[in-house]
């Protein structure tokens, strides 16, 4: 731990400049080229190899020979107004780092730069591969590109880190198993014959059928799929209408169904494709289902996620470790463990004593120390997941 821990009080101020620079110049999903460029250039001057991937985010490894692990953050920013009134705001109306994503990559470049200084000593027992996935924020995720590009070829364990406003800076919350569950973008559109108010009964009352599916179709799913499953359904937005006294000829409705359990997840979108036909039928509307399949849930395997428990016990000690349980969020790094073994942490961002924040909120504030702490546990993971050779993460401790 003293050689990382050395690199890094150097490179903290760096670090945390880079972080600034992104946040106040936040990037939507997909659309992360200015951070790509940013990040692929301080990886140029240190003489770390890296590539782009094919829209923005890049793939970088350090080391030449040996068991190859990855490390994961992400770069892109959420639709959300700041609000947090830091001198370091978003410069882009509209546009906020609102989910830690600006810490995420600033961590990961600071783990680059120090594995690559280990690597240069002699420090370096095998591979790592760092990846500065785009597109996080949307479904089915980044996640998707950075595989089909190569990033997981010959990879043998990855984790990540993910920012926790409700865990203390210094802690780092830790599970094996589940740590995030299933997410699926659903939208119906509904038409139908409008009409005026006063004789609804010569419409397809549109209006009426969209608010008996908003509350149906949740109840439906809890009777359709085991209730352990956890399977929730929130809307969003809901469009219809433009006056009191006009039952609209169309309208819209879309949301999230989110679970807890990978069978589940499985059989969730022709459950709800066929309870939205039915729920729709007595009204005579017409109803058709756009339904994007998400992200699977994260499900931490217990070599890796030992791998990270010995890491931050080696960079915060023991009381840097705490519980955490498995939340209905979704983190599309759940793709990157339908093909590899891997672990995913939730890093504490908030002062001690200080404001409980919440993600994706413009009011979001993360306190700073959290940044080389996470460039440091993703370190010392790394190294981890490297002492015992290849197929240490696959079969665990």
């Amino acid at each position: 731990m003293h050689a990382t821990s050395e690199i890094l009080s150097t490179l903290a101020p760096e670090l945390v400049a880079v972080r600034r620079d992104i946040h106040a110049h936040p990037e939507l999903s997909w659309q992360e080229s200015r951070t790509t460029t940013l990040l692929a250039e301080r990886l140029s001057t240190a003489g770390i190899a890296h590539t782009r991937l094919t829209r923005s985010g890049l793939v970088a490894e350090v080391g030449t020979a040996g068991p190859l692990v990855a490390l994961r953050g992400d770069l892109d920013a959420l639709p959300v107004p700041e609000r947090s009134g830091v001198p370091w705001s978003s410069t882009v109306p509209g546009v906020t780092h609102a989910c830690g994503h600006d810490l995420h990559a600033a961590a990961l470049l600071g783990a680059a730069l120090t594995l690559h200084e280990l690597d240069r000593a002699g420090r370096l027992p095998g591979r790592v591969r760092l990846v500065f996935q785009p597109a996080e924020e949307v479904m089915p995720g980044g996640a998707l590109d950075a595989i089909a590009s190569g990033a997981l070829e010959g990879v043998e364990a990855i984790v990540a880190l993910h920012c926790d406003p409700s865990i203390d800076v210094g802690r780092v919350g830790v599970v094996e198993g589940p740590i995030t569950g299933a997410a699926d973008h659903l939208v119906v559109d509904l038409a139908g014959r409008g009409g005026h108010t006063s004789r609804p009964h010569l419409t397809e009352d549109l209006t009426f059928a969209l608010g008996k599916l908003l509350t149906e179709l949740p109840a439906v799913l809890s009777r359709r799929i085991d209730p352990r499953a956890g399977v929730s359904v929130v809307w969003g937005q809901v469009e219809a209408g433009v006056a009191p006294n006009v039952i609209p000829a169309e309208g819209r409705m879309s949301g999230t169904v989110r679970m807890l359990d990978a069978e589940a997840w499985l059989v969730a979108e022709d459950v709800v494709r066929r309870a939205v036909q039915l729920l729709a039928e007595p009204y005579g509307v017409e109803a058709v289902v756009t339904y994007t399949r998400g992200v699977p849930p994260v499900v931490n395997d217990p070599g890796s996620t030992a791998a990270l428990r010995r890491a931050v016990l080696s960079v915060l000690g023991p009381d840097g470790i705490v519980g955490t349980r498995q939340s209905l969020g979704g983190e599309d790094f759940g793709w990157y463990l339908q093909h590899v073994p891997g672990a995913l942490a939730r890093l504490g961002t908030r002062t001690p004593g200080g404001r409980t924040y919440d993600l994706h909120q413009g009011d979001l504030v993360v306190d700073e120390l959290a940044l080389t702490h996470g460039a440091a546990v993703l370190t010392e993971a790394a190294l981890e997941l490297l002492a015992g050779g290849p197929g240490r993460s696959v079969v665990g401790d």
